[in-house]
């Protein structure tokens, strides 16, 4: 191990801001803190830090023929730029050069259990499909089932009879085909671009509607999510064309006075109601001059249930485009923060139905 004064150089630079917004710091202590990460193995070749942390692509000491070993930092924000970096450095070249090429599908399902995908499998296995050629993981993630799979590109068709397979047997769940995720399905939708996966036409709503319908614009009412969907819609760059605004309606009085919810509807149905979610999906709508309107209202615990209404029982309602309404509701799994999560999940696929000119009402 050698210091290499370059790079202890380099990181003093970076730390230099620290001293202007921290005058009162003992910069010479914190300097003397990090010259460790200037330590580094002889030969190896160093890549200029992202935060403070350096990559180190360390070859087979003396021209062996060790394995070459590449170090980086942990966080995403710093470790991926670095690997790209990475990849470039004569050694690492050296290395990939031999390297197998892998391939990689995403498949993404909603409203389907994990049990179903493994029984997928077993199917596919017994129609005389390799699936030995294939890695597939599942995982299930915000509600959805997600499977991956690599491969070899000599697997190409062992993948696409897989594939056929899964949209054969999961249509009215299979959602996306090539990765892309709800979230920007439905921000593609409001944009009015054809959203991603949308060759496929999956699903039997999906088959009969415009693949780029105009744009539209959307405003939320949200009680038992806080904020939630209003927070996972905006979250796209470039949100605030389509995104008008929301309420978070927790208590009564402001669901009526705020969204225009008649409190008659919540005397007789309940807060926590398909009655009072379609009355915040039209107040918010209206209020805010949008296209469509999406509200939730439900019970995320871990108190509050009841016999008729347990915890996890939340309903949903999309009002637009036009007269058209969505109307669900449902009683999900897990705890607080996994209810309140999967909710706006159930949000956005009903948002995407909707959008994509979805016309039966769904209800309990």
């Amino acid at each position: 191990m050698v210091l290499d004064e370059p790079l202890e150089e380099r990181i003093a630079e970076i730390l230099k801001p620290l001293a202007k917004r921290f005058p009162h710091l003992d910069m010479e202590a914190i300097r003397h803190g990090n010259r460790k990460q200037a330590i580094v193995p002889e030969g190896a070749t160093i890549l200029d830090p992202v935060g403070t942390a350096p990559g180190l692509v360390v070859p087979p000491p003396d021209g062996g023929h060790g394995p070459t070993v590449l170090v980086l930092p942990g966080p995403p924000r710093e470790l991926q730029p670095m690997w790209h970096t990475s990849v470039q450095t004569e050694a690492m070249r050296a290395v990939l050069a031999g390297a197998g090429e892998y391939r990689l599908r995403v498949l993404r399902l909603f409203g389907i259990p994990e049990s179903e995908i493994a029984e997928t499998l077993r199917l596919a296995e017994r129609e005389g499909i390799e699936l030995k050629r294939l890695e597939i993981t599942t995982c299930l993630r915000r509600g959805e089932i997600e499977v991956v799979t690599r491969y070899e590109p000599s697997a190409e068709e062992v993948y696409d009879a897989f594939e056929a397979l899964v949209r054969d047997r999961h249509a009215d769940t299979l959602f996306s085909v090539d990765g892309s995720t709800i979230d920007e399905q439905v921000a593609a939708l409001l944009r009015g671009e054809a959203p991603p996966g949308a060759r496929a036409a999956i699903g039997s709503s999906a088959a009969t509607a415009p693949s780029a319908p105009s744009s539209r614009t959307i405003a939320v009412a949200e009680s038992c999510t806080g904020g939630l969907l209003a927070a996972r819609l905006t979250d796209p760059p470039g949100a605030s064309d389509y995104v008008l605004g929301g309420f978070v309606a927790y208590a009564n009085d402001v669901k009526s006075a705020q969204v225009g919810v008649d409190p008659t509807l919540i005397e007789l149905y309940g807060a926590v109601s398909t009655e009072v979610a379609e009355a915040m999906a039209d107040g918010a709508r209206t209020r805010l001059g949008a296209d469509v309107g999406v509200a939730i209202t439900g019970i995320a615990g871990p108190g509050g249930g009841s016999e008729e209404k347990p915890v996890g029982f939340v309903c949903f309602s999309v009002a637009g485009p036009g007269e058209e309404r969505l109307i669900r509701s449902v009683t999900l799994p897990g705890g607080r923060l996994d209810i309140r999560d999967r909710s706006t999940t159930v949000a956005m696929h009903l948002i995407r139905r909707a959008l994509r000119g979805a016309k039966r009402r769904l209800t309990r």
